[in-house]
């Protein structure tokens, strides 16, 4: 069964990250089987044809998100934002070990009120974290606001596979066994049995693609990978 998340326990969530950010990555190998490297590497299919690309990655995380998208691209400029200042710390010795840190900066910030001024990026990305704000609308419309008129959104989430006995035997694995795996290595299981629930009761699919384009997207589309789920949505300036 469903169980929402509020909005107020969304807003605390880097909490959560500060608490389980030592054992993160290590958690997201496991839980993954590994599949989530493949996940973040088809992000760079959908870039922008253009070089020297200037890119926000919003919750970005302990960085693996930018760490993979700077193996397939060159940038001239790279902004990664958290709450989650320990998150943040680890992320910054993965930019320095990488020589990355002479192009890319992670700073501390809302994904929901971004400290840049308009059409500012060629690219917007956000892997596993639209689903964790407390105004979903809200960050998509700053996503959009700081993003060049020809700007692209690229966002990665967990989405609920149509096939029916893939859905089963994935909400199976949400439900019961990521919660006990994940709480057991980060030694914090409140943190896992919330992150299935916002995983659950996220919309996917196209219902994700209209709140892109009520934010004022153009040509929102889904890219479904592993069965759908997960999925990659585009959306243009």
């Amino acid at each position: 069964m469903k169980t929402a998340v509020s909005a107020e326990n969304k807003t605390l969530s880097w909490t959560l990250f500060d608490q389980i950010s030592e054992r993160y990555d290590l958690n997201n190998r496991i839980l993954s089987f590994g599949i989530d490297r493949f996940w973040r590497k088809k992000v760079h299919k959908f870039l922008p044809v253009k070089k020297n690309l200037s890119l926000i990655d919003l919750a970005t995380g302990t960085a693996d998100q930018i760490l993979t998208l700077a193996k397939f691209h060159s940038f001239e400029k790279i902004i990664g934002i958290d709450l989650s200042e320990n998150m943040l710390a680890l992320g910054r010795k993965k930019l320095e070990q990488k020589q990355l840190d002479d192009c890319a900066s992670l700073m501390k910030a809302s994904a929901t009120e971004l400290p840049f001024e308009d059409a500012h990026f060629d690219v917007a990305t956000i892997s596993f974290g639209i689903r964790n704000l407390d105004d979903t609308l809200k960050g998509l419309k700053e996503m959009k606001r700081v993003l060049k008129n020809d700007g692209r959104a690229l966002i990665l989430e967990f989405s609920t596979p149509k096939n029916a006995l893939i859905r089963a035997f994935y909400l199976l694995y949400l439900r019961h066994i990521l919660p006990r795996i994940g709480g057991f290595i980060a030694r914090n299981s409140f943190a896992y049995r919330y992150l299935n629930q916002t995983i659950e009761t996220f919309p996917s699919g196209e219902a994700f693609c209209q709140l892109m384009r009520e934010a004022g997207f153009k040509q929102a589309k889904a890219h479904p990978l592993t069965f759908g789920v997960v999925t990659i949505y585009i959306g243009d300036n």
